[in-house]
């Protein structure tokens, strides 16, 4: 299907809202029905009929159509946070006894729920240096139901082979699931390479304007369906309808948007690979990346994230490094208009801070819409102060 019509068209039943062009938000709470047999029917299929917008809305609806067919996904939710899509994922397909395997180091709502929550359960984690197909195989046990990935993660950017792992996980009847808000739908579909639930945080590059907080899981109906059941419908989670409506409008401009920022990415890592207060820049397109033809095979972009590792062996210049960028924001998330910075070494202090430890030197960058030549000199005048 094409992508100008997934955006601009797909879903937009313009005929039902007096043809305007902009979607209508339908910001209502409740729906009503005309008779007795339209309330059964309703009742009977809660995920087409709207009844209470806590489990489906128009609005919610036309999104939802549009992401599952960007993921070249049979359907797709919605929910009020990336958290949200991570916590529905998993909590729907693991039970007592069960255990799961993970990339190390996923994003954080993903590790306190492994380590903090499931085990109250009775469901426990293996974490494996995913680079590598045999890791998951050693770790994967009788009572494995879940493969947890992260490809790439937002902060060193390791890779996954999808297919590799997918071929895995169905031998042994296990279930894949990946965070792919790195890439978004865009730069990577991992249901083409056989992953059964693929979840963003749509907050970021889909949403576009840092104005909204928001999730998605794409994957077949029927692994949608028990989502639905199990989380939209008892924990009230999805996305509510004005959240809809300002995802809707990011999705207008997101090609476009990631197109700019990779094209600004790429100058800017160039310039910074030959700085000399520079030891090395994180970044999975970049010709140096030891996964670089795994990442060429998997993704056709890379967009605005990546790391810089400072030559520095004291956290007080990191400090005034980042404190003194006058056009990047210190903040954390990403995939909004402006561009951001997140130190590493803001998580300790000068007592606990080892230059030897090079996460301790990391920062990591995320460009924005402004122009790279504004943006690179920026950093110039901030790497001064190293």
């Amino acid at each position: 299907m094409n992508i100008s019509h997934i955006i601009n068209e797909l879903g937009e039943d313009r005929q039902n809202y007096f043809n305007a062009v902009a979607p209508p938000i339908f910001q209502t709470s409740n729906f009503a029905v005309e008779t007795f047999a339209d309330m059964r029917a309703a009742f009977a299929d809660e995920r087409s009929a709207f009844i209470y917008t806590r489990t489906g809305n128009p609005t919610v609806d036309m999104l939802r159509q549009k992401l599952a067919a960007l993921d070249g996904a049979e359907d797709a939710l919605v929910f009020n946070s990336g958290a949200s899509a991570i916590y529905a994922a998993v909590m729907t397909n693991v039970k007592t006894g069960d255990h799961i395997v993970s990339v190390k180091g996923p994003y954080n709502s993903a590790w306190r729920l492994f380590n903090d929550v499931l085990p109250r359960f009775g469901v426990t984690t293996t974490y494996v240096d995913g680079t590598k197909i045999e890791n998951f195989a050693e770790a994967i046990r009788p009572e494995t139901s879940v493969i947890f990935l992260e490809s790439p993660n937002t902060l060193t950017y390791e890779l996954q082979d999808l297919a590799a792992v997918a071929e895995l996980a169905k031998k042994h009847n296990i279930l894949t699931i990946i965070d792919n808000s790195y890439c978004t739908p865009l730069y990577q579909k991992p249901h083409a390479f056989g992953i059964d639930l693929s979840l963003q945080s749509a907050t970021k590059y889909i949403g576009g304007h840092s104005d909204t907080v928001a999730g998605v899981v794409t994957g077949s109906k029927k692994l949608m369906d028990k989502i639905f059941v199990d989380q939209i419908i008892v924990a009230g989670t999805q996305a509510t309808p004005f959240d809809a409506w300002l995802l809707l409008r990011g999705l207008r401009t997101l090609p476009m948007r990631l197109e700019r920022i990779s094209r600004s990415t790429n100058t800017i890592v160039e310039y910074l690979k030959t700085h000399p207060k520079i030891e090395r820049v994180i970044f999975p397109l970049d010709a140096d990346f030891p996964q670089i033809q795994l990442a060429k095979r998997q993704m056709s972009g890379a967009c605005g994230l990546f790391t810089i590792v400072l030559k520095t062996d004291s956290h007080a210049k990191i400090e005034k490094f980042t404190t003194a960028l006058k056009h990047f924001l210190m903040a954390v998330s990403w995939g909004g208009h402006e561009s951001l910075v997140l130190p590493q070494a803001a998580w300790l202090t000068a007592e606990t801070f080892d230059a030897t430890t090079e996460r301790h030197r990391m920062v990591r960058i995320y460009v924005g819409l402004e122009e790279a030549d504004y943006l690179i000199e920026d950093l110039a005048q901030a790497f001064e102060k190293l």
